[in-house]
């Protein structure tokens, strides 16, 4: 890739950010903020709560780390959650990525920076095809993965999501845009501030990452790590039955649940979201180290 992520214009910019901190209101108040330099830029990492066992969240595309604001306090901290270089929210972007394998070194120059070892990377949507990559790519400072409805990992996105957000992309209405969100979420959760933060950013910003797309069966036959997988029974962005039966085929150490009541927004539902954090608060591995005590790591 020759460019780099960022923001259409000044004005876009200017639109972005009140709605973006109008979400992260919504999560608990972090405990530190970081900067984290790394070979393609800066990463913006938020940390909620202390220990030696580490979480850290990665969002689906143009979620930041305000989409997990709901699910991070039912998780035992320490966790980081994590705004996507090259993709709006905080982290800036300025090298561009060459390829799939260079975007996980780049986290992990993340990880190094933050201090962070036996890692429980826990990805969300294409989140959950980004742990992946780290897993196949930049494995050494993970102990497990969780994938939380994982899109083109184990199943192609669906004809319909693809045409439905083509459309909303184009005509770039709110009524369109309600009308995607509800039908991808399983619920008109539009006028939610996280909500709100995706689509701000895909209206407002330029996304410059490597192409997502299936990782070779064989990439993910070598996953050695102990690995969480769930999926939502009514997601409608993959079909979310073959995406399990596939992960449990090629990944057949991995633990995979589908919740039949839960969409592709998986922790949407109070009962599916403490289900969804028992699960991860269970499994982590422990090992993981403390975070330095400055803000900015370089």
């Amino acid at each position: 890739m020759k460019k780099i992520g960022q923001f259409k214009n000044p004005e876009a910019q200017q639109r972005y950010f009140p709605v973006y901190e109008r979400a992260l209101r919504e999560c608990p108040p972090p405990d530190e903020v970081f900067d984290v330099a790394c070979r393609h830029g800066s990463t913006r990492v938020y940390r909620f709560g202390d220990g030696e066992r580490p979480i850290v969240l990665l969002p689906g595309l143009m979620s930041t780390s305000v989409c997990y604001a709901s699910l991070i306090p039912e998780l035992d901290g320490p966790v980081y959650a994590v705004d996507t270089l090259g993709e709006a929210g905080r982290s800036v972007q300025t090298r561009p990525f060459a390829d799939i394998r260079d975007r996980a070194l780049g986290f992990d120059d993340v990880l190094a920076g933050l201090g962070l070892r036996d890692v429980f990377l826990v990805g969300g949507s294409t989140g959950g095809w980004h742990a992946v990559n780290q897993a196949i790519h930049a494995p050494d400072r993970l102990a497990a993965l969780c994938l939380l409805d994982p899109t083109t990992v184990s199943a192609k996105f669906s004809a319909a999501a693809q045409w439905r957000a083509l459309k909303a992309i184009v005509l770039d209405r709110d009524r369109g845009w309600r009308r995607f969100v509800a039908w991808s979420a399983g619920e008109d959760v539009f006028d939610q501030p996280a909500a709100r933060t995706v689509v701000a950013g895909i209206r407002d910003y330029r996304a410059r990452v490597p192409l997502q797309s299936c990782p070779r069966a064989a990439e993910l036959r070598a996953i050695r790590m102990p690995v969480l997988a769930l999926f939502g029974g009514r997601s409608v962005v993959h079909d979310p039955v073959a995406a399990a039966a596939n992960l449990r085929g090629l990944v057949p150490h991995a633990t995979v649940e589908v919740l039949p009541d839960a969409g592709h927004y998986l922790y949407l539902r109070p009962e599916d979201r403490k289900r969804i954090a028992e699960l991860i608060n269970a499994a982590r591995v422990p090992g993981g180290s403390q975070p330095p005590g400055t803000r900015s790591v370089s």
